[in-house]
């Protein structure tokens, strides 16, 4: 047996998440459907980086299997993407040592949200950008609220009440807001892990910021009170991408 790890993309769209569930197409599911073909009906089960819920995209998400197939490792991208549906892709697939985990092994991981700012929505941008008609955000108290994120935190009040683990300290290094020649407003933000649902709340947060609905300031004490109820709304879904995962050597 040889253990493989894979960089793949996927459109979230027409997914339920990444996550096996009942009755529900999801991309675990669509991976191991097209592994275990090719090891003739033997169970191949896939272990992603962290699960992403149903709409959010990924440009960059890690996986890894185990194979007994000899297979050269150059023609795995192929034989995968010939198999898999079109909102699926690998990029990349090398061999690596037993002992590497793409969900215990990460030591960081970078996600991407988009904002569409144009006073119409694009028909062809609708499952992949969020929009808010009518509401021109301030990036400025934006940029000015997401210096307090910056750092070691508890983000227990942002992240969902039903995450189920028990410390939520984690770090991030990098919260940047970059307007785009699209017309986009991106939120990139990077750091040694994620709770569930955490860089969606954080981006809802940062937006009504922008809008006025909050200052720059409620942030810090957001993060005091270490409770969900006293922050703000959970952005939607589809405009969150992961970007990319990182391991250390």
């Amino acid at each position: 047996m040889k253990r493989l790890k894979a960089t793949i993309t996927y459109d979230g769209y027409g997914f339920a998440g990444y996550q096996v569930q009942p009755n529900a197409r999801t991309v675990q599911l669509e991976l191991e459907r097209v592994l275990t073909k090719m090891h003739k009906g033997s169970t191949v089960r896939v272990v992603a980086s962290g699960r992403t819920d149903a709409g959010v995209h990924a440009t960059g998400q890690v996986i890894h299997f185990d194979t007994d197939l000899q297979f050269p490792i150059d023609r795995w991208q192929r034989a995968l993407n010939v198999q898999l549906p079109g909102d699926i892709r690998v990029l990349s697939v090398e061999e690596v040592s037993t002992d590497f985990h793409a969900r215990y092994g990460t030591s960081g991981k970078v996600y991407r949200y988009k904002w569409g700012l144009g006073d119409v929505e694009s028909p062809f941008k609708r499952h992949y950008v969020v929009y808010m008609p009518g509401t021109k955000p301030d990036i400025q108290r934006m940029r000015e609220a997401a210096q307090t994120f910056l750092g070691t935190h508890d983000f227990t009040s942002f992240c969902s009440a039903r995450t189920e683990v028990v410390d939520r300290v984690r770090t991030i290094t990098r919260l940047d807001l970059l307007e785009t020649e699209q017309d986009e407003l991106h939120m990139v933000i990077e750091g040694d892990g994620f709770l569930y649902n955490m860089v969606r709340i954080i981006a809802g947060n940062l937006w009504e910021v922008g809008i006025g609905r909050r200052e720059p300031g409620d942030i810090a004490q957001m993060l005091a009170a270490m409770d969900r109820k006293k922050a703000g709304k959970t952005a939607p879904a589809h405009g969150l991408y992961l970007e990319s995962v990182f391991y250390n050597e």
